[in-house]
């Protein structure tokens, strides 16, 4: 498993595609060393450990690698909200808003349609309980470790599951699946360890130690929804724009993560969405599938 590549299907280019890992050296010495482990499990899981590095992205002299990094990962900087001279720190950019011709929403007017949370990487299970594994087959949490409670998981029992794992290189912003009333949210968890394939093939219950934020949405069309924004190593915090107890539109920003990368997992009750065929088949093949945020996820089942 060391050193295995990390690859991915791409909606757009229907192509099997292998992964530009931002860090890898270190993060493949961090996971899949015993010397790397044993630092991450001392150090580096460790929340100060994380606010210290997204505190120096907050300087003005970190800056200087916005450019560099637009180059190196060939980011569209035509797609960003303002000139890409105007960011003064590397996390203002790392946060930057897009146009918002760059991230359509698939039929806006369709309340039915679920649309993706994040830019990124996506896994799906149309029912989690039976699903064979997650990122390794055997590999699996349930629904009441990552919501941190046992009637809640039961709630959810038996639903689809997205995991939406964005890379450093991703626009970070994330945004509502579907229409509806969004509640203030908590926190629970701690830790901050990487959310790279690399750490979760080792151990994909990071995600459920990890610090996470759990939002429900009350959805007239696919009831009630709950969506994890999860931290991981270096990311400074996760930032909530939204305002809880005001519907909000499908699409509609929710909030952004800081430096690093992250991901947002969103759970659906029982028989409430067909997730799409492709999302589906490559997370079955075990691939996760790129597709962009506002792109059509799956559909609300009738009832």
């Amino acid at each position: 498993m060391a050193s295995e590549p990390l690859r991915f299907y791409h909606r757009y280019r229907r192509a099997i595609e292998t992964e530009a890992i931002y860090g890898e050296a270190w993060l493949r010495w961090a996971y899949e060393t015993p010397t790397g482990r044993f630092a991450t499990w001392l150090v580096a899981r460790r929340p100060l450990f994380s606010r210290y590095f997204g505190w120096r992205m907050s300087w003005r002299a970190s800056g200087r690698h916005v450019f560099p990094f637009i180059v190196d990962y060939n980011l569209d900087a035509d797609e960003f909200a303002k000139s890409a001279f105007d960011y003064r720190t590397f996390n203002e950019f790392f946060t930057r808003a897009l146009k918002p011709s760059a991230r359509p929403i698939a039929e806006p007017e369709n309340a039915r349609l679920a649309v993706f949370p994040a830019d990124g990487r996506h896994l799906g299970f149309a029912n989690v309980d039976d699903a064979p594994g997650f990122y390794v087959k055997g590999a699996k949490f349930t629904l009441s470790e990552l919501l941190g409670d046992d009637a809640l998981g039961a709630s959810y029992a038996g639903g689809a599951m997205i995991i939406s794992r964005l890379c450093p290189v991703d626009y970070h912003r994330f945004h509502f699946p579907v229409r509806g009333l969004p509640d203030d949210g908590h926190i629970i968890g701690k830790w901050l360890y990487s959310v790279s394939p690399i750490a979760l093939r080792r151990n994909v219950r990071r995600l459920v130690e990890n610090k996470r934020r759990i939002t429900q949405i009350e959805s007239p069309e696919f009831g009630r929804v709950a969506m994890i924004e999860v931290g991981a190593t270096n990311v400074g915090s996760i930032v909530e724009t939204y305002v809880p107890g005001r519907v909000a539109a499908k699409g509609e920003e929710k909030g952004m993560f800081k430096f690093g990368g992250s991901c947002v997992i969103t759970v659906f009750q029982r028989n409430r969405i067909t997730l799409d065929a492709d999302l589906l088949a490559q997370s079955l093949a075990g691939l996760e599938l790129y597709a962009k945020m506002g792109d059509h996820m799956g559909r609300a089942r009738s009832s």
